[in-house]
């Protein structure tokens, strides 16, 4: 069996509320929606340059014609600067 780290359930000390001297947990204040969770482990969130993009990108939904249409065009847009220094590397 496993412990629980929270302890007994029948244990008083278990449910007293917290007292006021103690901090508060850090949370967000906004909402997280389309960013992983292990992106967010890593700190990114929509107040970040990358993780902006990976809310935006995770937000997307291949339902939708017109998502489907940005995921085309940020891929494009993304990947065409890298193509062309490799075109203009090799020739």
């Amino acid at each position: 069996m496993h412990e629980d780290r929270y302890g007994e359930p029948g244990d008083p000390a278990r449910h007293e509320p917290p007292s006021d001297d103690e901090h508060p947990p850090l949370v967000h204040t906004h909402t997280q929606h389309g960013i992983p969770r292990d992106a967010q482990l890593m700190g990114f969130d929509r107040n970040t340059e990358e993780g902006a993009l990976i809310a935006m990108m995770g937000s997307l939904s291949s339902a939708r014609p017109s998502h489907k249409v940005v995921a085309w065009v940020l891929l494009a847009a993304f990947s065409l600067p890298l193509l062309l220094t490799v075109w203009n590397e090799i020739f």
